[in-house]
C-alpha cells in the first residue's frame, strides 16, 4: 500500500507558505499547493485534503511528493513535459535550412529566390511548415539588402583621416561634411490624397507629374550642427565652385577648413583644384570609393528626403525650392549635431570580416 510521505515544516517555512497561500499576488496555482502543503504538515491524509481543497487525491500526492523531494522549488514551476511529437523530423528542417541558404529554385517559373510554396515543392512538406521553420531559424528568402564593400587602396588610411576628423577634430579649425544632392524632383500627384482619419492612414496616388528638378549643396557643420545651403540647377564643377565660395564667404576667416566630400569627379576637377591652390586654408579630405556612408552629410540628406520630400506635393520647382529652404531654416533655428560613435578601428574589423566572407563565398 502506497504511503503519503510525511512534511515536517520549520517555522520560517511555515511562514511562507502561509504567506503564499493567503497573498493576493501570488499565483492560483502555487497558492493552492502551498495550501496542500500545510495541510500536509498538520498530520491531514490526501483523501482530507482533498476534499477540503476541492482538487483530486492524485493532485494532492503529487505536490506532497515534490515538496517532500524538493522543497519549495520543488512547487513553484509545473515539471517539464516531453510535448508533442514533432510532425517534422530533425534532417529534414536542416534540408530545408540548407536549401534555403546555399540554393535557388530551378526554373524560371520558380523564380530568383525561394517562396514558401516553392519551397514545400521542393522538401515535401506543407508551406507552413516551411514557414515555421523560416521563422524558428530567422530565414526571410523575400528580403535582400545591398552593399558595396570599399576596394580603394587607400582605405585604411582615409577611413582613420576621416574618423579622426569626426571623433578628435582640430583645434582652431571647422570640420564641414560636404556634398550635393542631385536631381531632386518635384513631384505633383495626379489626383488629391486623402488626410489621415481614425483606422486609415492618409493616402497619395501611386503615379505622379514631373515638374522639374533642382540640386541642393549642403555642408553640414559637425560641431554644432548647423548647414550652409543653396539650391542651384546643375551640379557641374562650376556650381561646386560656387559652393566653396559661398563656404569660404560664411565661415569665420581665422578658421582652417576641413571640408570631407566624396569622389564625384566635378569635386576634382581643374578649376576646382587651382582655387584650393589660392585658398590654403580649405582642406579637402576624400572618402574611399564606394563608402560615402562615411560621409556624415548623408545622414542628413535622409532626414531631409523623409520628413520633407517624400510625401510632399510640388507644383513646380520655385515651390520645390521653398519646402526645402525651409526646413532648413527650421533646422538651423535648433540644430542638433550628430554624434560618430564608431572608431576606424572598429570599422575596420568589420570591414575586413565582410572581405573574408566575400573571398570564403567566392571560393566555393
Amino acid at each position: 500500500m502506497r504511503v503519503a510521505p510525511k512534511i515536517v515544516l520549520s517555522s520560517d517555512e511555515i511562514r511562507m507558505l502561509e504567506k503564499l497561500a493567503r497573498g493576493r499576488q501570488t499565483p492560483v496555482r502555487l497558492a493552492q499547493r502551498s495550501s496542500i502543503v500545510l495541510l500536509a504538515a498538520e498530520g491531514k491524509e490526501n483523501q482530507e485534503i482533498a476534499s477540503r481543497l476541492r482538487i483530486s487525491r492524485e493532485t494532492v500526492g503529487r505536490w506532497r511528493r515534490r515538496y517532500a523531494e524538493s522543497g519549495l522549488a520543488g512547487i513553484e514551476k509545473d515539471a517539464p513535459r516531453p510535448g508533442r511529437t514533432p510532425s517534422i523530423s530533425t534532417a529534414k528542417v536542416r534540408e530545408i535550412v540548407r536549401k534555403t541558404t546555399r540554393s535557388k529554385p530551378k526554373g524560371g517559373k520558380a523564380g530568383s529566390y525561394w517562396s514558401s510554396r516553392t519551397m514545400a515543392a521542393a522538401a515535401g512538406v506543407s508551406a507552413s511548415t516551411v514557414r515555421r521553420v523560416w521563422k524558428r531559424h530567422g530565414l526571410k528568402p523575400h528580403l535582400v539588402r545591398t552593399f558595396k564593400v570599399s576596394n580603394d587602396p587607400r582605405f585604411v588610411e582615409k577611413l582613420e583621416d576621416i574618423v579622426g576628423l569626426y571623433m578628435n577634430p582640430p583645434e582652431h579649425a571647422l570640420v564641414l561634411s560636404v556634398d550635393e544632392k542631385s536631381q531632386i524632383q518635384a513631384l505633383d500627384r495626379t489626383q488629391p490624397g486623402l488626410p489621415l482619419k481614425k483606422g486609415r492612414c492618409g493616402t497619395m496616388t501611386h503615379d505622379y507629374k514631373r515638374n522639374g528638378t533642382t540640386t541642393l549643396f549642403a555642408a553640414l557643420n559637425t560641431l554644432d550642427g548647423t548647414v550652409i545651403s543653396t539650391c542651384m540647377p546643375r551640379h557641374r564643377h562650376q556650381e561646386w565652385l560656387k559652393f566653396l565660395k559661398q563656404i569660404d564667404k560664411e565661415t569665420p576667416k581665422d578658421k582652417e577648413l576641413h571640408l570631407i566630400a566624396d569622389n564625384y569627379a566635378t569635386h576634382k576637377a581643374p578649376a576646382v583644384k587651382a582655387w584650393l591652390a589660392k585658398h590654403p586654408r580649405v582642406h579637402m579630405h576624400f572618402t574611399p570609393t564606394s563608402a560615402s556612408w562615411l560621409n556624415m552629410i548623408e545622414r542628413f540628406f535622409r532626414d531631409l528626403t523623409t520628413k520633407r520630400l517624400r510625401r510632399g506635393v510640388f507644383c513646380s520647382v520655385p515651390e520645390l525650392i521653398v519646402a526645402i529652404e525651409e526646413y532648413l531654416d527650421q533646422h538651423n533655428e535648433d540644430p542638433s549635431p550628430y554624434i560618430w560613435t564608431k572608431s576606424a578601428n572598429d570599422i575596420l574589423a568589420k570591414v575586413k570580416r565582410a572581405r573574408r566572407t566575400l573571398n570564403k563565398t567566392a571560393s566555393v
